[in-house]
C-alpha cells in the first residue's frame, strides 16, 4: 500500500477493519503513513473534505476509506465517514449499522445531519450511511444541498472522508470530486487495469479535482 445519534454497531467486521482489530500490524502502520502524508499535504491549508474512489468495482475503496477513518480517529481527531455510494453502499455494512436513514435523507431535508449520524464508539469517529435509495443520485449529490452539507460537516469535524462511487461507472463521482478538497484514488494490485487507472485520472482532472495521490490495495 503506497500513497503517491444512533448507537454503536453490535459487532464490527474486524476482518475488514484491520486498523481497529490489529493496531500493531503492518497494514495498520501503512494506514498511519497515509494519514501522516495527508496531514503534510494539507498542513496549514485547512483542507478537511476528502473523496475516496476507484476506477472500477471490487478494488477495495470502501474498506480503505473505513480503515483510514479509523486510523485518523486514533489521533483523537473528530472524523466523519460519509457513504456517498448510494447505488451500492457498503460503509454501514462494514460497521454493522442499519441503513434506514442517512445522506439522502439529509439532502432531501427529511432529517438533520445530527439525526442521521451513527456513533461508532471508535474514538471520535462518526458514520453517515447512504440512506434511502434513489433513482437519480447524481442530481442529488450535485445539488446545492450537498454543497451546504459539506460546509456544515467541515465545520463540525476535523476531517470528512467520503466513500464515493467508482469513477468510470458513475457520473456523480465527477461532481463530488469537484466539491472536495482532495481526492484519493484506490487501485488494486493485479486487478486494476492500467488503462482504467489512466482514464480515471483523466476524468478527475477534467472535473478539476485535486488528485492528492493513489493508494495501492494489495487485496
Amino acid at each position: 500500500m503506497i500513497f503517491s445519534k444512533r448507537g454503536q454497531g453490535s459487532s464490527l467486521k474486524k476482518r475488514h477493519l484491520v486498523t481497529y482489530s490489529h493496531t500493531d500490524s503492518i497494514i495498520s502502520d501503512q494506514f498511519r503513513t497515509i494519514r501522516t502524508n495527508i496531514t503534510f499535504l494539507t498542513e496549514e491549508k485547512h483542507k478537511r473534505v476528502f473523496l475516496i474512489t476507484s476506477s472500477g468495482k471490487g478494488e477495495g475503496k470502501s474498506t480503505t476509506a473505513a480503515n483510514l477513518a479509523v486510523s485518523m480517529a486514533g489521533q483523537k481527531e473528530k472524523i466523519l465517514l460519509m457513504d456517498a455510494s448510494i447505488r451500492e453502499p457498503a460503509i454501514h455494512s462494514i460497521f454493522k449499522f442499519q441503513n434506514e436513514i442517512g445522506l439522502t435523507d439529509v439532502l432531501t431535508y427529511k432529517v438533520k445531519l445530527n439525526e442521521a449520524i451513527c456513533k461508532t464508539g471508535i474514538g471520535k469517529l462518526d458514520i453517515l450511511p447512504s440512506g434511502s435509495s434513489l433513482l437519480n443520485p447524481a442530481e442529488l449529490l450535485g445539488s446545492e444541498a450537498m454543497s451546504e452539507l459539506l460546509i456544515e460537516a467541515a465545520n463540525l469535524y476535523d476531517v470528512v472522508l467520503i466513500d464515493s462511487p467508482t469513477v468510470l461507472q458513475s457520473t456523480e463521482t465527477r461532481v463530488l470530486a469537484n466539491l472536495c478538497d482532495g481526492v484519493i484514488l484506490v487501485v488494486s494490485r493485479g486487478r486494476t487495469m492500467i488503462d482504467d487507472t489512466i482514464e480515471a485520472r483523466k476524468i478527475l482532472e477534467l472535473s478539476q479535482a485535486n488528485l492528492m495521490g493513489t493508494i495501492m490495495n494489495a487485496k
